[in-house]
């Protein structure tokens, strides 16, 4: 893989992490109600996932997005479900006036990382998004073992830069509402986009 490929194949990896979706859309409600610091864990769950469906591509497995459509519908379902839970819960939680958030417990990281694994993992189309989009960049026939490790850590730097990106702006706007009224409103606008995004990754096919 080349240096030129390489900067290509960031640049397309960084803007396909930023483009509107249930991952995306979980990042804003996030970092709008608990701030950009609670969204890292989140980010790096939904990073990782999208790694093995890179390393799935690489290795020509397209095959499990169609044998194992079942499994990915019950995913799909339960990360549905979980989003309207976590958007529901933002809508009814009362207003907190602290600028930045509390830090994160161990286990709250983890059901972070969890949550953002789930999203991305319910999403079995990323492998064929990115089996449609490596042969742009290398040639699979030849890919070595050093390759995949390459374009995987092009991937965690360009999908965690994207994501975080959104979080900072979004944590941002959130430190321009300092009243009780407005942070309410402002959970009830998280809670909704939550919300939405749950619904969309219940309806889609």
């Amino acid at each position: 893989m080349s240096a030129e490929s390489a900067l290509a194949f960031f640049v397309a990896i960084f803007i396909f992490s930023i483009t509107p979706g249930p991952g995306v859309f979980a990042i804003l409600a996030r970092a709008m109600t608990e701030g950009a610091a609670a969204c890292v864990t989140l980010s790096l769950g939904m990073a990782i996932s999208d790694i093995i469906y890179l390393v799935f591509a690489c290795y020509g497995l397209a095959a499990i997005a169609e044998h194992w459509g079942g499994l990915f519908t019950v995913i799909r379902i339960l990360g549905a479900a979980y989003l309207l839970y976590l958007g529901w819960q933002m809508w009814r939680a009362r207003p907190t006036l602290a600028t930045e958030a509390a830090t994160l417990k161990s286990s709250d990281q983890l059901k972070s990382f969890i949550q953002g694994f789930l999203i991305s993992a319910s999403n079995p189309k990323v492998i064929l998004f990115y089996i449609a989009f490596l042969p742009t960049f290398m040639d699979l026939s030849v890919l070595t073992a050093q390759d995949i490790v390459l374009v995987s850590l092009i991937a965690l730097v360009g999908l965690m830069l994207g994501l975080m990106l959104i979080a900072v702006s979004a944590s941002w706007a959130r430190r321009k509402f300092r009243s009780e009224r407005a942070m309410r409103g402002l959970n009830r606008v998280a809670g909704s986009i939550m919300m939405a995004a749950g619904t969309y990754l219940g309806l889609r096919h």
